[in-house]
């Protein structure tokens, strides 16, 4: 079968939809589909080596959900995406995200496509939706499938645009975490993944960890906080807490750099204000055999179950208490099976982590793809 998978977001950036796309590519891939992505990209050497892409266009950044989505708006660039798509005869096309700005939208008013597959990520409500409710409501029942990846995401599309959702989940390429060689560390770490922007939480870890260090060392040595990512508040951010033995500014780090630095921290700090439908990165640190510390919000709740320490959202205080705890030894969280210790915490994450593989998320996909192929026939 023939696969077209769109992605609105700049493979060029890191980020939850992107790599969802692109895992889902590989497993596709491995199932004997063929597939081919649709999706920005702003550098040529962004493009990745191991995956079939069809770049459409460079990208601006716009507002969405608290957050800044970087999406290729110009008309000539969805048009030629449009053009190379029906070229290619595919047989299914998956878009994710299907109202953001750009060619999902170009997908849903042209006509002689494929059965189309529709997956929504969004959680929190959304004035794009809002603003646009007329002609989306007229829209989304091109959607041959609606997915949502979360409860909270379904709750969301299903109140702004209606109808029925299968509620899938955001998957994990579990094997990535196996036989890696962990980044280099002398002392207890802990590790922060996401856009510096404020529904991260960042200002709150980062006020969290000067209690942390604040302490003093412990019998491991002095614990450091590895930051990576940029965003709108990464220069403000800085200038308040500068880098120091205790505090590492990294950037954005590639995808093996990160894999190495989840394998290597003793605890990922998941510090989000909410607006989160899936915590995927917290199955990923699980996967990785990493402790996680994370905000008390739905979606994190759904991803890591009892599996994490979870403090109420915007609480400094209880961060910083937590992060200690776990880095000290002395905390575990209350779904830690009989026997506890750190080593049946880690164990109970990443079978947890394990359900979720991008495998198992790729076999349901393919039954819908079957579904609506046969259907069409």
């Amino acid at each position: 079968m023939r696969v077209a998978l769109v992605c609105p977001y700049s493979l060029s950036r890191p980020g939850g939809v992107q790599g969802q796309v692109l895992g889902l590519a590989h497993s596709l891939t491995r199932r004997g589909h063929r597939v081919r992505v649709f999706a920005p990209l702003d550098r040529a050497r962004d493009r990745p080596a191991d995956v079939d892409v069809v770049a459409t266009g460079g990208t601006v950044s716009v507002r969405a959900n608290g957050s800044i989505a970087p999406v290729a708006l110009s008309p000539v660039a969805v048009y030629r995406a449009l053009v190379a798509l029906r070229e290619w005869d595919a047989d299914v096309v998956h878009v994710h995200e299907p109202f953001a700005p750009g060619l999902p939208y170009g997908l849903l008013v042209s006509g002689g496509l494929p059965p189309v597959v529709g997956t929504f990520h969004r959680s929190g409500r959304s004035a794009l939706y809002a603003l646009l409710r007329p002609l989306t409501r007229r829209l989304v029942d091109r959607l041959a499938v609606r997915c949502a990846v979360s409860e909270t995401a379904a709750a969301t599309a299903r109140e702004a645009l209606g109808g029925r959702y299968d509620v899938l989940f955001n998957g994990i390429e579990v094997d990535r975490y196996s036989g890696v060689d962990p980044w280099p560390a002398s002392g207890p770490t802990a590790l922060f993944l996401g856009r510096h922007e404020e529904r991260k939480g960042l200002a709150v870890l980062l006020d969290a960890w000067e209690s942390v260090v604040g302490r003093g060392p412990g019998e491991g040595g002095t614990p450091v906080l590895w930051v990576a990512g940029d965003g709108p508040e990464t220069a403000r951010l800085r200038r308040r807490h500068p880098e120091s033995e205790r505090l590492r500014w990294l950037g954005v780090v590639d995808d093996v750099e990160k894999v190495r630095r989840l394998v290597r921290a003793d605890v990922l700090a998941a510090p989000s204000l909410g607006g989160e439908s899936f915590g995927l990165v917290l199955l990923e640190a699980m996967a990785a055999r990493t402790v996680v510390v994370a905000s008390d919000i739905e979606g994190y709740r759904d991803a890591a179950g009892p599996g994490a320490v979870l403090v109420p959202p915007g609480d400094a205080p209880a961060l910083a208490a937590a992060l200690t705890g776990v880095l000290a030894g002395e905390l575990a969280p209350a779904g830690t099976g009989a026997g506890g210790g750190r080593e049946t915490w880690l164990d109970e994450g990443a079978a947890r982590a394990g359900r979720w593989s991008m495998d198992s998320l790729a076999g349901r996909y393919e039954a819908h793809y079957r579904a609506v192929v046969g259907h069409r026939s």
